[in-house]
């Protein structure tokens, strides 16, 4: 029996239409990250924490992904910042067409960087290459040390993992060196920087991580 394998047409289309997006954003000189993070983890707190940082040096633009509601890109335009609202109407994730759209509304030749925040989940959206340069997930505190050891894929193909809320250490049963060992056995390249991006403990370290990589592929100003 011939058997049809479907998800295999839907990744190629979508890797392909991911490599356009890289292009577009590799000729402007815009780099672009993915953050990903379960629902709570801090997604929006990091973005405002990463905006405040980074505003008056960098022209920053941000793409919010969610089942439904436009609350956070409303926070994000607030702070003065551009930001495309993708609804995905169920979907767990989101895809290469959907940042293509948004890019089509962006002005990305006057861009430095890109923040694109994905729907929150910890399982899909690790099979869908958007066209970012990075990928980056976010764990917090309260959702527990275990994290790895139970979702194992998104921390293998981040390129840095941020641990938020660590403020809140005190309160949970959070095993610090446990979670840093599991990371380091998935993923021994990636960083992690642990932060509290609500009061901006240690948002520095990642600051400095994200700002070298905006600068190697940031054009001159003409």
């Amino acid at each position: 029996m011939a058997h049809l394998d479907l998800e295999k047409p839907l990744l190629e289309r979508n890797d392909r239409l991911a490599a356009e997006n890289k292009k577009l954003t590799d000729d402007a000189g815009v780099f672009m990250v993915d953050l990903m993070a379960s629902p709570g983890a801090g997604k929006t707190s990091t973005i405002l924490a990463t905006i405040e940082a980074l505003r008056e040096s960098y022209r920053i633009a941000v793409i919010e992904g969610d089942i439904a509601s436009d609350v956070d890109s409303q926070t994000i335009k607030s702070k003065g910042i551009t930001a495309v609202q993708i609804n995905t109407g169920g979907a767990c994730h989101l895809e290469s067409d959907m940042i293509a759209r948004a890019l089509g509304v962006l002005d990305v030749e006057a861009l430095d960087l890109i923040i694109i925040e994905n729907v929150g989940n910890l399982v899909c959206p690790t099979d869908f290459y958007l066209g970012e340069d990075a990928k980056v997930m976010i764990l917090s505190v309260p959702e527990g040390d275990d994290k790895p050891l139970k979702y194992p894929g998104i921390f293998q193909i981040s390129d840095a993992i941020i641990l938020n809320k660590v403020d809140t250490t005190p309160v949970f049963d959070f095993d610090r060196e446990a979670f840093l060992s599991s990371v380091q056995g998935l993923n021994p390249t990636a960083p992690v920087f642990e932060i509290a991006a609500t009061t901006g403990q240690g948002v520095e370290s990642w600051i400095d991580w994200l700002t070298a990589r905006v600068d190697k592929k940031k054009k001159p100003l003409r």
